[in-house]
């Protein structure tokens, strides 16, 4: 078994503890040794029944063995940060998977590391994952799909076909993305919308259509 912790203290991070116990069913793989989290208040107390908060980034930093690291956490650009602070050579990341997730095509399939898909996912022909990308249950992607790295999709939503997606963006509960559209980098999409044209930078867009919101 491969010894593992999360980065993340919080519900998210114990579902993924969770998804690791359900990893861990048919044939144990995982050794979750506890969490790590910037919390200064958690250092040293049980999260749950899962283990123990042994610190943050610092002690990550200082750990002395191999250690296999995910980071569930919904905000594409603190998981960015966090990923940047690590500078333990010991540390790795591994691609946290559920499962039942569906791959419809195989040799055409391409992911990177530290990426964490949860339950009711799957992806079409031709579709690429970067890294540290979070699938939060019931996402789905079409054909010819290219996703870059740190982007945070909420449960059940829809990439349309030859759509593709830069770093580091947001996108809420149950939103489409229709197809052929590219999007860029550190947007945020609201819960049930549908996004029909390219979006700017940095934007926020809600409602279906999708409309830029000024804040």
């Amino acid at each position: 078994m491969k010894d593992i912790a999360i980065f993340g203290a919080g519900g998210f991070g114990r579902e993924i503890a969770c998804l690791i116990t359900i990893i861990n069913q048919d044939k144990p793989f995982w050794n979750l040794i506890g969490f790590f989290d910037d919390n200064p208040g958690l250092k040293g107390k049980m999260i749950s029944h899962y283990g123990p908060c042994l610190g943050g980034v610092e002690e990550l930093n200082a750990y002395p063995e191999p250690l296999c690291v995910t980071i569930p956490i919904g905000n594409p650009k603190v998981v960015r940060s966090i990923v940047r602070k690590i500078t333990n050579e010991k540390i790795s990341f591994p691609n946290i998977i559920h499962p039942d997730f569906v791959i419809k095509d195989p040799k055409t399939f391409n992911i990177g590391k530290g990426n964490i898909i949860q339950d009711g996912c799957s992806v079409s022909c031709d579709v690429s994952i970067g890294d540290f990308n979070v699938l939060n249950g019931g996402v789905v992607f079409g054909h010819d799909d290219k996703v870059g790295s740190y982007n945070s999709f909420m449960p059940a939503i829809r990439v349309s076909g030859e759509v593709v997606i830069g770093d580091a963006n947001f996108f809420g509960v149950g939103s489409i993305i229709l197809q052929q559209i590219k999007i860029g980098n550190e947007i945020r999409l609201g819960a049930g919308s549908v996004l029909m044209t390219k979006p700017k930078d940095g934007k926020l867009y809600v409602g279906n259509p999708a409309k830029k919101i000024e804040l």
